[in-house]
């Protein structure tokens, strides 16, 4: 199943939304380029990495994050490490 249809799939399931099926497939499916755009980790390593002034909505984190296909669940652990640091 491609990424859309496994999510999809996911959050047939009551209590399984978006994000969770993300993490699946990031982290259970191993797949590549899962962008969790709507994480408020992400969000936040977004916006310090790429300077910007204010906490990105879910649709600009996809825009500025769109030239690190296909590896962007790699992006996405990156991300998460420059708000722990």
């Amino acid at each position: 199943m491609n990424d859309d249809a496994v999510i999809e799939s996911l959050c047939r399931v009551r209590g399984i939304g978006p994000w969770t099926a993300q993490m699946h497939l990031m982290f259970s499916l191993g797949r590549p380029d899962v962008m969790p755009a709507t994480d408020l980790g992400i969000q936040k390593g977004v916006q310090i990495t790429y300077n910007l002034s204010g906490l990105p909505k879910p649709e600009q984190v996809l825009d500025v994050t769109f030239h690190l296909a296909p590896y962007r669940s790699v992006a996405s652990w990156y991300f998460w490490r420059v708000v722990d640091d």
